[in-house]
């Protein structure tokens, strides 16, 4: 593998590292800034959705772009937006300002996921590609682990705000790094007029799409990551806060479940993500189905922390690989100059779930008075999402390569 190559994969791993330890941290540091804003649980879940509106709205127009224009400047940009959006987190006083500051976060992160999966995969050769983005999704992984250790000692140390402006500065030093490691493979330098064989696509941005949409494959696989999305994202939202106000953990135990939930996140994403280059991605798409169904179910439950840490180790191994898996099926089922545009689709989709997701558990938990209807909520879209891929398994991967 090229040298340049492992540098930018180095790369990737580090902006998915600060991008999802930010897209998470919200959950892990929710318990303390309810009490500081004095807000509901819809409320709150009108924040985090903020993140996704804005989040989901620029993805796709970013899977584009990393399709036809130097990555290297988009990853400096945006990563460097996710900073200036985390730290002004800290100044928040009201729900209002919160979300514009979270909606300013979710800008930057629309930039952290497809235009690096979608770079990483010219970079490495297909045998590797599904093993390339299981490792550079570690990162994701453990910007979680390691987050949801260090949060809560800054927080005891200081407070919420500081939480949030230390991840500005870890994201500021990211974009630092995308600038000085993050180059597009040779091939792609001639890119604004290259060819097909460059591996970058000049079709019109509307002929790619129609293409797109009537191929059924290309809705039912997007529309199981939509319902994934729904699921993974309660327990990142809700699950410190039942713990300490369902359960009375301790603050610095509630958080820890957040930790054991990217733990086993890493252990499926190297696990289950290196097999589906042999078992096929979709089986193992729908071994994570299964995995976040049984997780969810076991949260609702779940009575006790002890049983409580058992499921959510669960559920963690079936949410880690989710994202690598369907970013490499992208080049199963369509051809390589369109993955990014793929990619940047179906994470509208998935950025459609997570604006619901915070919203609608939050508004189940204030009407119950109970966390476990959001966790069935969790539930039936996991369930769904599995039987909507049954279809896919008798599709050939590789059928309609023009896609």
């Amino acid at each position: 593998m090229p040298k340049r190559a492992v540098a930018v994969i180095i790369a990737g791993f580090f902006t998915l590292f600060i991008a999802f330890a930010v897209r998470y941290a919200y959950g892990m540091l929710l318990p303390e800034m309810l009490q500081n804003l004095r807000m509901s649980k819809t409320e709150a879940g009108v924040i985090y959705s903020s993140y996704f509106i804005a989040y989901t709205i620029f993805s796709p127009l970013l899977g584009l772009l990393a399709d036809r224009y130097d990555v290297r400047t988009i990853l400096t940009i945006f990563v460097a937006i996710l900073g200036t959006g985390a730290f002004l987190m800290s100044t928040s006083s009201s729900v209002l300002n919160a979300s514009l500051f979270f909606t300013l976060a979710g800008i930057g992160h629309s930039a952290c996921w497809v235009p690096v999966v979608a770079l990483i995969q010219r970079w490495v050769s297909d045998k590797r590609r599904g093993m390339a983005l299981s490792f550079t999704d570690l990162g994701s992984g453990l910007g979680i682990v390691v987050w949801s250790l260090v949060l809560p000692v800054i927080v005891a140390a200081y407070d919420w705000r500081r939480g949030w402006m230390s991840l500005g500065v870890m994201a500021f030093l990211v974009a630092l790094l995308n600038y000085l490691s993050v180059r597009s493979p040779p091939e792609d330098q001639p890119t604004i007029q290259g060819s097909e064989q460059d591996g970058v696509s000049t079709e019109p941005f509307r002929k790619t799409y129609m293409k797109l949409f009537i191929d059924a494959k290309f809705w039912l696989i997007g529309i199981s990551y939509l319902l994934l999305s729904f699921t993974v994202l309660i327990p990142y939202t809700f699950l410190s806060t039942y713990a300490v106000e369902g359960l009375g953990a301790p603050y610095e135990r509630a958080t820890k479940l957040i930790s054991l939930m990217g733990i086993m996140g890493i252990i499926g994403k190297l696990i289950l993500g290196t097999l589906s280059d042999t078992w096929g991605r979709i089986r193992i798409m729908m071994t994570c189905c299964a995995l976040l169904t049984l997780g969810s179910l076991g949260m609702a439950y779940s009575k006790g922390l002890f049983n409580l840490t058992l499921t959510t180790a669960l559920f963690g191994l079936g949410y880690g690989a989710i994202w690598p898996v369907y970013a490499a099926a992208a080049r199963d089922y369509f051809s390589k100059n369109v993955a990014g545009s793929v990619v940047g689709l179906w994470t509208l989709l998935l950025g459609i779930g997570s604006i619901i997701s915070p919203i609608l558990s939050g508004w189940a938990i204030d009407m119950t008075g109970s966390y476990s209807s959001a966790f069935f909520l969790a539930l039936a879209a996991a369930g769904i999402a599995f039987l909507l891929l049954v279809p896919i398994t008798k599709i050939k991967m590789g059928t309609n390569p023009h896609i």
